[in-house]
């Protein structure tokens, strides 16, 4: 492993771009230096370079597949040779998951009934296999349901308050994925966990779901809004719940980076995941974000920094942000409290694009809250980048489809920049970003087609130069973040 600190000369060009009103510090200056530095020419090289390891692997490079394994060493080896130490943390992921014979949910009492597999309920992939017969018990239901999807159950911990271990727990679809319920009933002691629809209009049938998480090591299954309510319509109802599948794992890493300088009680974290989906090179999805924050790392190894900087090139995120879930859940509470924020990068040179970034302060009144304290100050240092180079962004929800998810589930304040997949782009947007409004920001988003020639140059040239902005400020100063209380 290779250590070297160079100092960045001072620049002839203005630094006026990114250097905001207040008086200048070492980080803003850096900042502009950075940014100077860090070219869009650079991040292309290293999209062209994943381009070609999945043309030489089948076509994709999706966990578990030879191309995520050249995709993982070619950015161990360039980190490497930056001076960074890199680490590789195995991941577990499901290489296989099939049903050996179809599941089980019956009534065993006060009045016995059988609810039919495939059509009044299914198993959620990838259940792990069990047999309980136990009492269900309703866990923060909204019934009747309200006109629009409100309900919270099982979404918090302390909806859990009073569940009695051993119990099945009962919990309704609503506002946050089936995961967080399912994770939140196996911490409470649930012996299993029947999840039932919502009950509005388009939300009353089951249907076959892959929820990407079998660490419960507990049954679980999606039941059709009827059979909820008639289960949660007598209390003290048993019933039995039996899933019958088989699961085999498999390992990837997470490509991790230390700054060879910083403070290790003061980590800025850096990440974009890695992976693909199996049916394209996810150039766009997201060999953008990757190439961007590795050409980023390239020029912040020459420089000594304030805070240590981790980046990180996430595993398994198109099965269900495993590998940055895994990595939070694996961090003693000690080591969560010395990472003052995390920045994520996940698509960000959409061919019909918009700057959009992550609602840190929750002033769009979209969707999830705002952030855990600072988001704030993460959204608004990025769209301050934007303004001064006389561009406009706009907020995205933090709506838990990409690597901040596990961050902020922690507490950890989490921000940065998204350029769309595949929603469609507002008439809005098309004025301030120009492209086409009501096409897809990524016609290829999880498609075949999202290769070298899928993706805007523009957009990945400015966002690189953002995101090595953003990267540089908190490297220097952390000020703004607050302090995250030390984990007793």
């Amino acid at each position: 492993m290779r250590r070297f600190v160079i100092l960045i000369s001072v620049l002839t060009s203005p630094l006026a771009l990114t250097t905001p009103a207040h008086a200048a510090g070492p980080g803003d200056e850096f900042a502009g230096q950075l940014v100077e530095r860090v070219t869009g020419a650079a991040a292309e090289k290293h999209l062209r370079a994943l381009q070609e390891i999945a043309t030489a692997n089948g076509g994709n490079r999706a966990a578990g597949t030879p191309g995520y394994v050249a995709s993982r060493d070619y950015v161990a080896g360039i980190l490497r040779e930056a001076g960074y130490e890199v680490t590789l943390e195995p991941i577990q992921f499901v290489r296989s998951w099939s049903e050996t014979t179809p599941p089980v949910l019956n009534v065993t009492g006060p009045a016995a009934k059988s609810y039919a597999a495939n059509q009044d309920f299914r198993t959620f992939r990838p259940s792990p296999a069990g047999d309980v017969t136990a009492q269900v018990q309703a866990v923060d239901l909204t019934l009747p349901p309200s006109a629009r999807t409100s309900s919270t159950s099982g979404c918090e911990e302390s909806d859990f308050n009073g569940f009695v271990a051993g119990r099945i727990a009962l919990v309704q679809r609503g506002t946050c994925p089936f995961v967080e319920k399912v994770v939140n009933a196996d911490a409470a002691g649930a012996a299993g966990v029947i999840v039932f629809n919502e009950g509005q209009e388009g939300r009353t049938e089951s249907e076959p779901l892959d929820i990407g998480e079998w660490r419960a090591g507990i049954p679980m299954v999606y039941a059709d809004f009827a059979v909820g309510q008639e289960l949660a319509a007598t209390p003290g109802t048993t019933v039995r719940l039996k899933v019958d599948a088989a699961l085999a794992l498999a390992t990837d890493h997470n490509v991790l980076a230390e700054s060879p300088s910083g403070d290790p009680g003061n980590v800025v974290m850096v990440g974009a995941h890695l992976d693909s989906v199996p049916e394209g090179p996810g150039i766009n999805d997201n060999g953008s974000g990757s190439a961007a924050i590795l050409a980023v790392a390239e020029e912040l190894a020459k420089v000594q920094v304030t805070n240590k900087v981790r980046f990180a090139f996430w595993a398994a995120e198109e099965l269900g942000l495993l590998g940055s879930d895994q990595y939070v859940g694996s961090l003693p509470p000690a080591e969560r409290d010395r990472i003052r924020l995390y920045l994520n990068f996940d698509m960000v040179a959409s061919p019909n694009y918009a700057y959009k970034l992550y609602d840190g302060d929750d002033s769009d009144r979209a969707g999830a809250p705002a952030g855990p304290p600072g988001s704030d100050l993460i959204e608004a240092q990025l769209a301050a980048f934007y303004r001064a180079r006389g561009l406009t962004s706009v907020g995205t929800d933090f709506d838990g489809r990409s690597d901040y998810g596990p961050f902020i589930a922690a507490g950890i304040p989490a921000g940065g920049i998204f350029t769309g997949g595949e929603g469609l782009k507002t008439t809005q947007e098309a004025t301030l970003f120009g492209g086409t409004a009501g096409a897809a920001y990524d016609a290829c988003y999880h498609r075949a087609c999202d290769t070298i020639v899928n993706y805007a140059a523009t957009a990945l040239d400015v966002n690189a130069d953002a995101i090595a902005d953003s990267t540089a400020r908190f490297a220097f100063d952390l000020s703004a973040i607050p302090t995250r209380t030390p984990a007793g």
